[in-house]
């Protein structure tokens, strides 16, 4: 899911280039732009999507303003973009779990995520943090795999609902380990956190911040990321995929944020939005909010973006599809 490449540059340098050139969507009496975040206030998504929309606000010089809409996993807000009038004032803050995992995991959806929606550009990954309780024996990737052939079925671990990027990427961990696990689904990320460091639950694969503090504070402990590379804000904990286990090299579990449109929305103001969003993604204040979150960049323009939730929505319906994962 990493950048590759000089035609990767090349593409970018061309997106950046584009901008310049495309200046009927950019003058300051442009129609002020909408984006939906499918979730509620506070969390990565909100934090990205501000972070962005104010980028984007100071170099469109027009208005851009963050509209929550939180409901069922996201489907609520990305419905209501798609149905908005596709003239480039709402777009979507798109998630690994909105458009790659929904569409498997919810019956009878409205919309079809991949034909209803025009991906514009991606800018962030953030991997997990697998956790364990501070009192834990279990100090690496190697003893929880012994531990779970050990006393098999007798693992629990938590994640913050059923189908969320957690419970599935226990249940990737888990298949790809030979492995039995019992996944204990909570009503968000903090109580789940709070009984594993209580010693309730003996694992979790978590979003970083609130982990973060706990790991800091000493009450769990991580023992490794699930990106294809160490963290920043982890520099010390290692991938996944470096424990050393045949079973899991190259094992990598990422949620991919970026910025899509309405079906019909015009290929001139795409291609403009993607040059002014990589604009924005790529300066150092953007960066470093992406640092706190424990989210790294991830550039692409729209072909990019449209390859990753191509990539994303097989391998997370095949998730789904093996585990029998379903919608709280």
């Amino acid at each position: 899911m990493a950048m590759v490449g000089l035609a990767r540059r090349e593409l970018l340098l061309g997106l950046f280039a584009a901008a310049a050139g495309l200046p009927a969507y950019a003058q300051a009496d442009a129609k002020p732009i909408r984006i939906v975040v499918p979730f509620a206030a506070g969390g990565g998504n909100d934090v990205f999507a501000r972070q962005m929309a104010k980028g984007l606000g100071e170099l469109r010089k027009s208005g851009v303003i963050v509209d929550n809409k939180p409901g069922a996993g996201g489907n609520l807000g990305a419905e209501q973009v798609v149905r908005s009038t596709p003239d480039g004032s709402t777009l979507l803050l798109g998630h690994t779990g909105t458009v790659s995992i929904n569409p498997a995991l919810y019956k009878g959806l409205k919309f079809d995520a991949r034909k209803d929606l025009v991906p514009v550009a991606m800018f962030a990954s953030s991997a997990l943090v697998l956790v364990v309780p501070a009192a834990s024996k279990v100090r690496s990737v190697a003893d929880l795999v012994a531990e779970a052939k050990a006393r098999p079925g007798m693992l629990d671990y938590a994640s913050s609902g059923s189908g969320t990027g957690g419970h599935l990427t226990g249940e990737l961990f888990a298949q790809r380990t030979g492995n039995k696990l019992n996944h204990i689904p909570y009503k968000g990320t903090n109580p789940a956190l709070t009984d594993l460091a209580g010693g309730q639950v003996q694992m979790m694969f978590s979003v970083i911040p609130p982990a973060l503090a706990l790991v800091k504070s000493g009450r769990l402990r991580a023992i490794a990321v699930t990106g294809s590379k160490r963290l920043p804000s982890l520099p010390d904990v290692p991938t996944v995929a470096e424990s050393g286990l045949r079973e899991l090299a190259g094992f990598e579990s990422t949620l991919t944020y970026g910025i899509l449109a309405p079906r019909g929305t015009p290929d001139a103001f795409v291609k403009e939005l993607a040059a002014q969003m990589l604009k924005v993604a790529g300066e150092k204040e953007f960066q470093s909010r992406l640092d706190v979150e424990g989210a790294v960049p991830l550039l692409g323009g729209p072909a990019d973006y449209a390859a990753l939730i191509s990539r994303e929505s097989a391998m997370w319906a095949g998730i789904v599809k093996s585990s029998g994962a379903t919608a709280q």
